[in-house]
């Protein structure tokens, strides 16, 4: 995490974190340790607290899934999870 967030911004963090391990999970793999995702949370709340568009964020979520994990990747679900995340 880096700094210390107020707890406002703490709520919209660990719920990105959940997001991201229950619904975006792009691996697929059901039993992974909780944090397998927890490196990319903070690149996406900075995203979220940019106001950056859906498209934004799924657009990183596909560039993760296919440069860093080194997945197929769906842009279609990555939208999705951006949409969730633009909801919080």
């Amino acid at each position: 995490m880096g700094k210390k967030l107020n707890s406002e911004d703490l709520v919209i963090y660990k719920r990105i974190d959940e997001i991201l391990y229950f619904h975006w999970n792009p691996i697929g793999v059901d039993e992974l340790p909780r944090d397998e995702y927890a490196t990319y949370v903070p690149q996406v709340h900075n995203l979220k607290k940019s106001n950056a568009t859906i498209d934004a964020i799924a657009t990183n979520l596909y560039e993760i899934e296919t440069n860093r994990i080194g997945v197929i990747g769906s842009l279609a679900k990555c939208r999705e999870v951006a949409k969730m995340i633009n909801e919080i």
